[in-house]
């Protein structure tokens, strides 16, 4: 009997670990409820139940193929070795199929799981699955992880060029077995459950991830490059929950992409290859999580921006955290971000540097606060892009680039349209006076949408100063991640 343990490849469609344990003889699967541990990673609520609705539908799946998935609690990770020994003794597994996770925590797991199974005369294997290719395979020629993104794609492209990373077979259904799939509980204790609202946005299940990918691969991404920018545009794909869940594979993304680019990856059409870089931005930062753990631990990737003198400012900290900084780009992304458990990638670039740059607030504040909320939170991709707006990261936008919000805002929403859909107070103004009501000048108490908390101006210069006192610190310009 061989043991499928399901983590964040909530699918069976290209699902590496699912096909090789099937192909080896009847199998079981498992999950592993976390709550604690969730909870130490900052996981959103709605994260958690967008989990357990996507794990009530592969379960589905899974009983057509005769795989009984079966529910077991590990509070914390350093429990998993027991309890998945347990299950293993009670159905006499021989091999325990898992697809690879990254990040120190879960290396751990796993290595703990791995010598707990290895005692006891139990097979641990384990794919490359969530990334197009294996950490440390993509590596400079001294043998060391890139830092910078674009000479990080030039060698993903080489590869690809030799070899596209190949889609898996599905697996064959197989006899049943006599024994029970579990239930899938509801709510997870502790996760609140999301607005009925919230979950209408994100439907779980495969057919969805696979609806959005065919829409957009068929009628968006041509325009993507030149769309994605606009908040009030559906000009992004809407993927990245069910990519960070594993509900659709990268893979999967790469390969439509490719079919609608008539196979190209590098030429053709100018919003394909955008997109398809997007897909290796996520591949550089999950490597960038394996190389360089220390992203892993709250530390800059930087060592010296450890030194920045970040301002300890909780009432504007919290000002931003609702939505009520009187500008209105940033207050109308965070409530976007507050109602949907999304925000536009655009957006979350300007209120990250506005929370760094013009509040010089530390950049681990905003990093904790999306993936307390985030539906598409990942360890790697948030901390990656909160690191390169606050220029403490790797491949980081230079210290002295600091975005004007009034600016992005009439530049990505001219005509005001996503700012009026989550600022309705403010639905009365013309669109010149929308985006900075603090200029057209007695416009305060309006249905009561707050001054500005900060003089734009004045906390620019501030964040130049604070960087600039910096020992050895980088001022050179490298490639924007926009």
């Amino acid at each position: 009997m061989q043991l499928l343990w399901l983590r964040s490849d909530l699918r069976t469609h290209d699902n590496t670990a699912l096909t090789a344990a099937m192909e080896q003889g009847p199998t079981v699967a498992v999950y592993l409820i976390s709550p604690e541990q969730w909870r130490r990673h900052d996981d959103a609520a709605c994260k958690v139940d967008f989990w357990m609705r996507n794990l009530a539908q592969v379960k589905n799946a899974l009983a057509s193929l005769n795989v009984p998935l079966l529910i077991r609690h590990a509070n914390t990770w350093d429990q998993a070795p027991n309890v998945l020994l347990t299950l293993c003794r009670e159905h006499k597994i021989q091999a325990v199929h898992a697809n690879d996770e990254y990040g120190i925590h879960e290396t751990r797991r796993d290595q703990a799981v791995a010598s707990a199974l290895d005692q006891a005369g139990i097979h641990w294997r384990t794919y490359l699955d969530q990334l197009l290719f294996k950490p440390g395979s993509v590596v400079t020629k001294t043998g060391s992880y890139f830092k910078v993104f674009s000479q990080f794609r030039k060698v993903c492209y080489a590869r690809m060029h030799q070899a596209m990373p190949p889609l898996v077979h599905a697996p064959k259904k197989k006899q049943a077995l006599n024994i029970d799939s579990d239930p899938v509980p509801d709510q997870v204790e502790g996760f609140e459950r999301p607005s009925a609202a919230l979950q209408a946005l994100w439907p779980a299940g495969e057919d969805e991830a696979r609806r959005r990918l065919a829409a957009f691969s068929d009628e968006q991404i041509d325009y993507y490059r030149s769309e994605r920018d606009f908040p009030a545009k559906p000009g992004t794909s809407q993927l990245s929950a069910y990519l960070v869940a594993g509900v659709i594979s990268p893979r999967q993304c790469l390969h439509a992409a490719l079919v609608s680019n008539h196979g190209e990856f590098e030429t053709g059409s100018v919003g394909a290859v955008t997109w398809i870089n997007e897909l290796l931005w996520r591949e550089f930062y999950k490597h960038i999580l394996v190389g360089y753990p220390r992203v892993s631990r709250h530390r800059a990737f930087r060592p010296e921006t450890e030194a920045l003198k970040w301002r300890d400012a909780p009432q504007e900290l919290a000002a931003w955290q609702q939505g009520r900084t009187g500008l209105p780009i940033i207050d109308a992304a965070m409530r976007q971000l507050l109602d949907t458990g999304w925000m536009h990638n655009r957006l979350r670039m300007v209120v990250a540097m506005f929370l760094t740059k013009n509040l010089l607030i530390d950049w681990r504040e905003g990093e904790r606060f999306f993936m307390q909320h985030l539906i598409d939170g990942d360890l790697a991709a948030n901390n990656g892009g909160w690191q390169w707006s606050s220029s403490t990261g790797t491949d980081s936008v230079p210290y002295f680039r600091i975005f004007n919000p009034v600016a992005q805002s009439e530049r990505f929403d001219p005509e005001g349209r996503f700012l009026k859909q989550w600022l309705p107070e403010l639905a009365g103004l013309n669109k010149k006076e929308l985006h900075n009501p603090a200029a057209a000048g007695g416009l305060f108490g309006v249905a009561d949408y707050p001054r500005p908390i900060v003089d734009l101006s004045k906390s620019r210069a501030r964040a130049l100063a604070a960087f600039k006192a910096l020992p050895h610190r980088n001022t050179t310009s490298e490639p924007d991640h926009e």
